[in-house]
């Protein structure tokens, strides 16, 4: 895979991560913190800002990899 289009790949991949991860955190923020207290918002907030990072270090490590080289047949 040429690298402009494995970059191109992993930033769509990440752009689009964070979206989604901000509208789930989001809906679950609303519908299970609604009467909680200001300490359990913040605790959630704190967790679920970190938690993002594991699957974006997944994408960031693909991105990094370097090409298998190709066997050449003799």
């Amino acid at each position: 895979m040429p690298i402009r289009l494995k970059k191109l790949i992993g930033a769509v991949l990440l752009v689009l991560l964070v979206i989604l991860y901000a509208l789930v955190a989001t809906i679950i923020a609303v519908g299970q913190l609604a009467e909680s207290g200001p300490l359990v918002h913040l605790a959630f907030f704190l967790f679920s800002g970190i938690l993002w990072i594991l699957p974006a270090m997944g994408i960031i490590k693909w991105l990094i990899l370097e090409p298998r080289p190709r066997k050449i047949k003799p």
